[in-house]
């Protein structure tokens, strides 16, 4: 499925992972990682990684796109509720929309890992 993000439409996959019991959320932007880039989206993905609670962000190899993902876990016959899965939409969205620009910094400026990280985790007041 496609859902727009404050910054950009992304792509939903949700995936019922049989072996694990689990159901599994991908969410990619349209944003192809050329590959004299890769190595500094990789540093990246490892500083943002770092401080999230939930999910993660992974580079797709087969595609060269950034991605979020993340699992709910469902042992024993357990089922999910809409609101979990809303939440794991929610939640995906929101980490997406967040680091967006910082990705967007890093392939099209050129910039570092860290300067794009900094300018993403950036608090600012209000709305311009």
């Amino acid at each position: 499925i496609s859902t727009a993000g404050a910054l950009a439409e992304y792509h939903v996959a949700f995936t019922w992972l049989e072996d694990v019991e689990a159901v599994h959320i991908a969410c990619a932007f349209d944003l192809k990682v050329p590959d004299r880039r890769r190595a500094e989206v990789l540093n990246l993905i490892a500083l943002i990684n770092e401080q999230l609670w939930v999910g993660h962000f992974d580079l797709w190899s087969r595609e060269h796109v950034v991605m979020f993902r993340h699992a709910l876990v469902l042992a024993g016959g357990a089922k999910a509720s809409g609101r979990q899965c809303a939440s794991l939409l929610e939640s995906a969205v929101d980490a997406c929309d967040r680091f967006y620009q910082a990705f967007q910094f890093v392939v099209w400026a050129g910039k570092g890992a860290r300067e794009a990280f900094e300018a993403a985790i950036f608090e600012t007041e209000g709305e311009a």
